[in-house]
């Protein structure tokens, strides 16, 4: 089979497409063939070695940790799955034609395989880092990239749970921002002033998605570093901050409704751009630019 492969750290020019053996499922897992797979910064941030301080990477190294795909062969100790269904989770090295999955879901039939193939990351760093702002119904969220895939799934998470929230991203972004029921601005110098405008009551958590530099700013308008999370600046705990890591927590409850959600329209997802497996380093090198609206695809 096709997959996608690093050998050493570096840039786009490491990617490899190679031809390998499927991987085989061990307990608890299976094996998919892949019908989409969800472009996420891990993917890159990964590549580039970010990661190697508390990372162990074995070269060749796959790509991609979240998938859609048709069940084709079932690992011991699985019970509630079978060959022939149509399942959307995380995995390992999903950028490929098949996979093995870890943790999944059943994907309802409304529920296109391009668009789950791109949920498992967003939607739960979504809901876990939400929970760890401990931010509630009737408060203010500011979110800081408010309009790649991580925080558009952030403001429709919010919004359900009766949280106001103020995204930043660029001007061209704002009717996106609106259109998933947040209040827009534009992030740069003098965004504590902006926000002041729009929530003169202030701010009561904040949420950093797109790691700039930015995590000393969000404590001085939210007051307090225990209510600042961000899921992109690793520096974020030198201020008192959170940062908010995987494993995921819980989830197969989380893909669960989060499907459950999509299917009463309550939860979308944009999909910008979907690639060929052979243009994987193209997709990568895109969502490591930062301007991507939604989500990025790789369909082998």
């Amino acid at each position: 089979m096709k997959a996608i492969q690093f050998s050493r750290y570096g840039g786009p020019d490491v990617v490899d497409i190679v031809e390998i053996d499927p991987p085989h499922p061990g307990p608890g897992e299976v094996q998919i063939r892949v019908r989409a797979a969800g472009v996420n910064p891990s993917d890159w941030k990964r590549r580039e070695g970010q990661y190697r301080t508390f990372e162990e990477v074995t070269f060749p190294a796959g790509v991609g940790v979240e998938a859609s795909g048709i069940v084709e062969e079932i690992g011991p100790g699985v019970s509630n799955t079978f060959v022939g269904d149509a399942v959307f989770g995380y995995g390992e090295a999903t950028m490929a034609e098949r996979a093995v999955l870890t943790h999944w879901v059943h994907k309802p039939d409304d529920l296109p395989f391009e668009i789950a193939g791109g949920l498992p990351v967003i939607s739960e760093t979504a809901w876990r880092s939400l929970d760890e702002s401990g931010v509630k119904s009737g408060e203010t969220l500011l979110v800081s990239g408010a309009a790649g895939g991580i925080g558009s799934a952030v403001l429709q998470l919010a919004r359900i749970r009766g949280i106001t929230v103020i995204g930043t991203a660029s001007l061209q972004k704002h009717d996106y921002i609106r259109d998933l029921g947040a209040i827009p601005t534009t992030y740069g110098p003098g965004l504590a002033d902006r926000v002041r405008q729009l929530a003169p009551d202030g701010v009561d958590a904040a949420l950093d998605v797109a790691g700039s530099g930015i995590i000393p700013e969000l404590i001085a308008m939210t007051g307090d570093p225990a209510r600042v999370v961000s899921v992109a600046d690793f520096s974020a705990e030198e201020y008192g901050a959170k940062f908010s890591r995987g494993p995921p927590k819980e989830p197969e409850r989380v893909l669960a409704d989060v499907a459950r959600l999509y299917s009463k329209g309550l939860f979308r997802l944009r999909i910008e751009q979907s690639f060929p497996l052979e243009r994987t380093a193209e997709a990568l090198s895109i969502s490591a630019a930062g301007r991507v609206t939604g989500k990025l695809i790789i369909s082998p």
